[in-house]
Order: C-alpha cells, then structure tokens, then sequence
C-alpha cells in the first residue's frame, strides 16, 4: 500500500515554514527532513515521527503511540501515530514537537546521493 496521500497534504500543510525542508520517498513511504534529519514522514496511513529517545517514551504512553520497528528492532527515537491520533491539531502539535527536536540536531552534510 503506498503511503496516504492526503496525510501527505495535511503534514506539508503544517510544515514550518521559516526551516529548511525536504521531502524523500523512503521505506516505502514519504519521509520530510529538516537540515538534512527525517524528523516526521508517512508510512502507510501513519505518521512517523522522530523524537528523540526521552520525548519517545513518553509519546509512547500517549492513546494511538506505538514504537517505530521495521525491522523487528525497536528505533528509540521515533514511533508511529495512528490515523486516529492524528485528529484536530494533534497532527500540528506532533510535526511541531519532531521539528523541535531535528533543529537541536546539527545541519546534515549533502551526501553522494544530494541529500
């Protein structure tokens, strides 16, 4: 299943808009950086989001939350936000908090690929 495009819609329309950001089809879905760090992206009809270890956790408590594993192995940084959990300005207040988050991150170097 590609990723859902009127999340995608709703996610750019949230954006901040004074950051540098980008968009990259990745793990099948649509991932948005920020300086060079995926901070949120879509996959399926879910939000991904990045975090931070601390800020994790804590998201994880939260109705909707689940931890982000591809691969069966649990990234710490980041989780998954249901369809559901994604109602009225809780989409706003998560792409808020990821971004937050990806500006206390270091500007990412382009690499060989021109990312």
């Amino acid at each position: 299943m590609p990723y859902d495009e009127a999340l995608a819609e709703r996610v750019r329309e949230s954006l901040p808009l004074a950051d540098e950001i980008s968009e990259r089809k990745m793990f099948g879905g649509l991932a948005f950086l920020l300086r060079g760090h995926m901070f949120c992206g879509i996959v399926h009809d879910e939000l991904m989001i990045r975090l931070g270890p601390d800020a994790s956790t804590e998201a994880l408590e939260r109705p909707g939350v689940r931890p982000m594993d591809f691969t069966g192995r649990t990234m710490k940084s980041m989780v998954f936000v249901a369809p559901d959990a994604l109602a009225g300005p809780a989409l706003d207040d998560w792409i808020s908090q990821a971004a937050a988050y990806a500006r206390t991150l270091p500007t990412k170097l382009a690499g060989p690929r021109g990312n």
